[in-house]
């Protein structure tokens, strides 16, 4: 089922390009949960919306797409006139998505390491070891929560290859970036294989900000990093009450 599953939000993501009413047929509209705070909730059909999307050219390319139990978790890049990076998070109710979160933010870079924010291994390995991944990835988010950012020398490696596009490859810049983050929250940790997918809450300086982290993970250490990095808005500016989280 998973990779049925994977397969119909892959349909679904690329009707946004293509407008094929098909694609859309995976989300259940009448229980569908939006978490996109910029975005109505029951105001125009799935359908509708995406048949006017593809009038303007967009593309959607998707590099990634993993799977874990009734959650599917897609890394994205769009180009609506800009090109954008996102994740893209639905969750399942047998054969139909009924809720979904997202965090997208401008494309930027390469970074000083040469690396772009999407590009890297695509397939998830080692899926014997999905649960010792998550669970390593949730030690180091509670270290980072209690403000103990030294825990990046213990979970993550070295010659860490970094995707952020600010920052240089290995732990060290990532230690530094994250003296400038407050994570508060961790509310959801996603898992297939070498590949975790972390949603968390916190502030960058003093802004309110959503954090979503993909990372690979091999020999017990996390061994590469993507991310993104979205402000979010007050409530007086959401157009649906459910909540960017």
């Amino acid at each position: 089922m998973s990779q049925r599953r994977k397969e119909r939000i892959r349909a679904l993501l690329k009707a946004i390009e293509t407008g094929d009413p098909e694609g859309i047929s995976v989300v259940d509209e009448a229980r569908y949960i939006q978490h996109n705070p910029q975005t109505h909730e029951g105001s125009e059909g799935l359908a509708a919306l995406f048949a006017r999307l593809a009038t303007t050219n967009p593309r959607v390319a998707l590099p990634r797409v993993f799977s874990d139990g009734d959650y599917v978790f897609a890394h994205t890049e769009y180009d609506f006139a800009t090109r954008r990076i996102g994740f893209e998070v639905f969750r399942f109710e047998g054969d139909h998505a009924v809720e979904h979160w997202d965090n997208i933010q401008p494309r930027r870079g390469p970074n000083p390491a040469g690396r772009s924010m999407v590009d890297g291994p695509t397939e998830a390995t080692d899926r014997a070891a999905t649960e010792v991944h998550r669970a390593t990835v949730q030690g180091f988010l509670a270290e980072l929560v209690a403000g103990r950012a030294e825990a990046v020398d213990t979970y993550v490696a070295a010659d860490l290859r970094q995707h952020h596009p600010e920052l240089l490859d290995g732990r060290q810049a990532l230690r530094g970036w994250l003296a400038t983050v407050r994570l508060q929250r961790v509310h959801r940790v996603l898992a297939e294989g070498s590949f975790v997918l972390a949603v968390c809450e916190g502030h960058l300086g003093e802004v309110h900000t959503s954090f979503y982290f993909l990372f690979r993970l091999a020999g017990g250490r996390i061994v590469e990093q993507w991310s993104t990095v979205e402000k979010v808005p007050p409530p007086s500016e959401w157009k649906n009450d459910n909540g960017k989280f």
